[in-house]
């Protein structure tokens, strides 16, 4: 890094301001850097020492199903081998209209456990999970049986003393709901279950322990929703239908009114997750509008203190703008790097090498931190946790912390493809660099387009090491403004899931 770095400062209006712009974008990682730090103290506020093991209230597991019977012969069985008491477990599995086997399956499974696994089925399906989830909690609710509900998918398998885990922290009578730490476990793992395996493990494993310390928790993982009877009553015991977040929307709701929410990362199931470049972006698209809804009806609660939740905690409020806003944060660097570098470019440099230093420490500190909270994920996701960036992003972080070897490298590599070394040249890669924190969302726009064509998809695996997973994520994001914007239908789209946890 240049010695420049720690003595040059703007000399203009514009500067300055385009100073404080850069820094601005770079609000996310320290949030991020500020989050890990938390978790050093997680142990203080892990609410295992307000937990009761001996508590095991019965729980009615509410499962959605729509087309799911490659999945549901093998979740319903393992739900009932749990460590948990027969007679205090009973799984409610809501048939939305399917049209696979699911109807025969389910009356296989209550035929085989009598009393203990429900079916119920929607005549007209359609309408989408949350109102799926209504149907079956209603009729949950009637009779008083259930001291609480664990929402969860067709998919989720979960370990064997993963409800009782879940259940003990109930004992607390401020407690309305818990979350679980769900994994990806797809069997055999392929490229994109690995990058997705590693970055669950930054956003519960790593991140939800951070807002347990904080107080105030963003999401219950969809899988793993474990709600109080009483919390769910208090709600009008239904789910939100107006989002496409009704898993937040719960979440947030429940500490509003007073309740905690609490994240227990020992409580732990399996998942299936998409395995494509479309999967995903299908998925994270609903999550990513979802979001953007949610915001907007909760807006009035962020940065606001209260007596009795802590979703108006500063940290907090900046993840969560940081994760929803992420893209214009790109953008706004590349913007104001690139009008910089027109006013002033020795300035620009300054202020691009300021950001990326802050990158690079940002991936290096989180990166190491997550690998080692996960062994499990260090070993078989290391790779991609190390190329979540991208192959281009961290060959700009090596140029600004040892810029000599990078710039005689940079220059072998372009006289190796015909590329005169001039001032202009390096001219143009400077500025290629500026405008890739926003272009690398462009790039992976076009790699999620191609991976539509059957005869590119073998090369979709390489295109995302050298964009980035992460960039991935913030173009999906990004397309999310694009469908709020548009007004596009509130739709739920089902993830396609073939049993591959299960199965393994």
């Amino acid at each position: 890094m240049s010695a420049s770095l720690a003595l040059d400062t703007p000399t203009t209006a514009a500067g300055w301001v385009l100073s404080v712009l850069i820094i601005i974008g770079a609000l996310p990682m320290l949030g991020s850097i500020i989050g890990y730090l938390l978790i050093a103290v997680h142990w203080k506020f892990s609410h295992y020492d307000r937990a009761d093991p001996s508590y095991l209230p019965r729980i009615a597991v509410l499962v959605p199903a729509w087309n799911e019977a490659p999945v549901l012969k093998f979740s319903v069985d393992r739900m009932m081998t749990m460590d948990y008491p027969p007679d205090r477990l009973r799984i409610v599995v809501v048939d939305d209209a399917s049209t696979d086997g699911t109807p025969e399956l389910l009356q296989a499974k209550t035929d085989l456990y009598p009393g203990r696994v429900v079916a119920l089925r929607r005549a007209k399906g359609g309408e989408g999970k949350a109102h799926t989830l209504n149907h079956g909690l209603r009729m949950i609710l009637e009779d008083d049986w259930a001291d609480a509900v664990l929402i969860t998918d067709a998919d989720v398998v979960f370990k064997p003393d993963a409800i009782a885990k879940m259940a003990r922290h109930l004992a607390d009578p401020e407690v309305g709901a818990v979350t679980a730490f769900i994994r990806e476990a797809s069997e055999p793992p392929n490229w994109m279950s690995r990058y997705i395996g590693y970055e669950y493990t930054t956003a519960q494993a790593a991140a939800r322990r951070a807002q347990n310390v904080a107080r105030a928790q963003a999401c219950l993982a969809g899988g793993a929703q474990l709600l109080s009877r009483e919390n769910l009553v208090a709600l009008g015991g239904q789910i939100d239908t107006a989002t496409l977040a009704e898993d937040t929307v719960t979440t947030l709701l429940t500490q509003i009114r007073g309740r905690k929410v609490i994240f227990d990362g020992n409580a732990q199931c399996l998942a299936e997750e998409p395995a494509s470049v479309i999967g995903l972006w299908k998925q994270r698209l609903r999550w990513s509008r979802g979001n953007l809804q949610v915001t907007s009806r909760f807006r009035n609660v962020f940065f606001r203190p209260s007596r009795v939740h802590h979703l108006g905690n500063v940290w907090f409020g900046l993840q969560w703008y940081s994760t929803l806003l992420l893209p214009a944060f790109m953008l706004l660097v590349s913007v104001s790097l690139v009008v910089m570098w027109f006013i002033d470019a020795n300035g620009a440099r300054i202020l691009f090498e300021t950001y990326w230093s802050i990158t690079a420490l940002a991936f290096v500190f989180t990166t190491t931190y997550t690998l080692l909270i996960d062994r499990a994920v260090a070993r078989r996701s290391w790779r991609q946790a190390v190329l979540f960036p991208g192959l281009v992003s961290l060959v700009i972080i090596a140029w600004v912390l040892v810029p000599a070897p990078m710039h005689e490298l940079i220059r072998m590599v372009c006289e190796g493809v015909g590329l005169d070394w001039t001032q202009h040249t390096r001219h143009a890669l400077a500025l290629a660099a500026y405008i890739w924190t926003s272009a690398s969302m462009l790039a992976a726009w076009a790699i999620y387009r191609l991976d539509r064509v059957r005869r590119a998809r073998p090369v979709i695996p390489l295109l995302v090491a050298i964009v980035g997973f992460g960039p991935l994520l913030c173009a999906v994001t990004f397309a999310a403004y694009v469908a709020q914007f548009r007004g596009a239908a509130t739709t739920w789209d089902k993830t396609e899931k073939t049993g591959k946890v299960a199965a393994s």
